[in-house]
């Protein structure tokens, strides 16, 4: 299988998509790391929630898009659901090609579409004086 695009409700593992992404075919791996920051002191983490069948379908024409404007060998689209706590990765795209150019150009492409297009809401996680609360859902920007 060519490409590997998931929901998941765990920690998402740089050095398995690269693995995965490898091919003979490819001179070029590009990874996307999009992390959990702290734009507030207090802020402690980060809930995704996804509509999850349209969501993977979307991130599945995303791909087919990607691969019909890039020469991509293997690409990777995880993106985390449920609670993400600070500095850990909230989704991973990932692509090889044949050149990095393409390979650059491509991840661009699908973390911006995803970032744009997919059913993926968040909140934030906030602890203040021991109480924590939660903001309204938003869509990732």
């Amino acid at each position: 299988m060519n490409d590997w695009i998931d929901l998941v409700h765990t920690p998402l593992s740089v050095h398995i998509a690269q693995v995965f992404l490898q091919d003979p075919r490819a001179g070029a791996i590009d990874l996307f790391v999009g992390t959990t920051r702290a734009d507030d002191p207090r802020l402690i983490a980060l809930d995704y929630q996804a509509y999850d069948e349209m969501a993977v379908a979307r991130m599945n024409f995303l791909a087919g898009s990607a691969r019909s404007n890039f020469d991509i060998a293997k690409l990777v689209m995880l993106h985390r659901v449920g609670r993400v706590p600070l500095m850990q990765a909230s989704v991973l795209i990932g692509v090889s090609t044949p050149h990095r150019a393409s390979a650059f150009e491509a991840c661009r492409f699908l973390i911006d579409a995803v970032k744009r297009d997919v059913p993926v809401w968040k909140r934030d996680v906030m602890q203040s004086g021991g109480v924590i609360t939660t903001s309204d859902w938003s869509h990732p920007t």
